[in-house]
């Protein structure tokens, strides 16, 4: 499908199954890959970035089958030394998947074999240097076969050596994920531990802990000074915990809360809940601060809007949200007053410079908004003054689920709405399910 007119919408009520997270459903793959056992993994994520993962692993020779519609079994390969996969040479295409691309860079730095990573021409304009860098310091092996600092990526055998590695935490937090996932299968790192100190500020930390607590799953220990310094004892590795089940996506129960928040709701979210391992739970308390009325369960959150019916501007730190905070763009649409999101200077190395390209959408809607280094400025228009538009989304699955908010003020145009299926194929159809015409 080209495009996806979405009529205006009235109003949004109603409940929503979330699918996996994505974050969570790329990671767990992986630590399975890498663990001693078996492992059953429930209900995990079925799209475009999973499936690279899928393929990856596919390749390497991991054994993975699916035993229901979400559900697999993955085979692990931990338990021998030095550790190596199946595969010791190959090729491999990770689409645009980050999730996917950057911890498998750091693990194959450490499995001995010859490797070629590549993705598509956006994922070759994202920076993977730091990363390089960090594991160079180790005595891994890898070259460019474009610009350097960049993929695509080859992987050659080299032996890994102890040391401290320093690393830059304001370019990505996938890059300390990787490194973190891939010491415990360095030798050096079995018998004699390691320390990683992360340079200037971390961003997008719940990601990280994320990272440990799903690493603390599969049995290994992750000690941190602050966020600045990060220690793996010697002598733990991956053991498969039998059983894991992916939460709901958290990114994408924004959509849906923000749509109660906006439409007066009640919209519920099933799948993710107070005790979610998430980082972007907190859009939740976001949108508090916005006015809108949010109840917590144990696996779900509820949303609706005001009691005055309008939602209030803010002034945020999104750093501990850097994907949701698109959605707060959107919604400062239909916020009173000027909303400013700061921090989120890494948008502009995900899938597509996502400070440029909501700067320029918002415009089409009547909005004025500044872009800087790390900030938007949103100043929103009353909404009897919003205008139809025709929204692009640069081939980017959040672009075209925040724009679909923008439907409560105006008719609009969704161009090249499959592009959701990185994360969330069926999100219009669930879309569609809440929204009142």
């Amino acid at each position: 499908m080209d495009s996806l007119d979405l009529l205006l919408a009235r109003g949004a009520r109603g409940v929503v199954r979330l699918p996996g997270s994505k974050s969570i459903s790329n990671r767990v793959l992986l630590l399975a890959a890498l663990a001693e056992g078996d492992t059953q993994v429930r209900e995990m994520l079925a799209s475009d970035d999973t499936a690279r993962m899928l393929e990856a692993l596919a390749a390497l020779g991991v054994s993975v089958t699916q035993s229901g519609d979400n559900d697999y079994r993955v085979r692990g390969i931990g338990g021998q030394s030095p550790f190596h996969f199946p595969v010791t040479e190959a090729d491999l295409f990770l689409g645009n998947a980050g999730t996917a691309f950057r911890p498998l860079t750091a693990v194959l730095a450490m499995a001995q074999g010859h490797y070629q990573l590549s993705g598509v021409a956006r994922m070759h304009q994202r920076p993977i240097g730091d990363l390089v860098d960090a594991l160079r310091q180790l005595g891994a092996e890898i070259h460019y076969l474009g610009s350097d600092g960049f993929p695509p990526l080859e992987i050659k055998p080299a032996p890994i050596h102890a040391g401290r590695v320093t690393l830059r935490g304001n370019i990505s937090s996938q890059f300390l994920t990787g490194l973190l996932l891939a010491l415990p299968l360095s030798e050096v790192t079995s018998s004699e531990g390691i320390t990683v100190e992360v340079t200037g500020e971390l961003i997008s930390r719940p990601y990280v802990d994320l990272t440990i607590a799903l690493m603390a799953r599969f049995g290994v220990q992750v000690e941190h000074d602050g966020w600045q310094r990060f220690t793996l004892r010697g002598g733990q590795r991956y053991r498969s915990p039998g059983e894991i089940f992916v939460e709901g996506d958290a990114s994408s129960a924004s959509y849906f809360l923000a749509a109660g928040a906006i439409g007066g709701g009640p919209v519920r979210v099933e799948g993710v809940g107070r005790s979610s391992l998430q980082g972007d739970i907190r859009f939740a308390e976001a949108l508090q601060k916005m006015g809108a009325g949010i109840t917590f369960g144990d696996n779900w959150i509820e949303a609706c809007a005001p009691t005055s019916g309008r939602l209030r501007s803010i002034d945020i730190d999104c750093n501990h949200i850097p994907d949701a905070a698109m959605t707060l763009a959107v919604a400062a649409l239909f916020a009173d007053g000027v909303t400013i999101l700061r921090n989120i200077a890494s948008w502009r190395v995900k899938e597509t410079d996502r400070l440029e390209a909501m700067a320029r959408e918002l415009r089409k809607l009547g909005a004025k908004v500044e872009e800087g280094a790390d900030f938007l400025r949103i100043e929103p228009i009353s909404l009897h003054q919003a205008r139809y538009a025709e929204i692009d989304t640069y081939d980017d699955h959040r672009m075209a689920m925040c724009f679909s908010l923008a439907s409560f003020g105006t008719p609009l145009r969704i161009n090249d709405p499959s592009c959701v299926g990185k994360t969330f194929p069926d999100y219009f159809e669930k879309f569609s399910t809440i929204v009142k015409d």
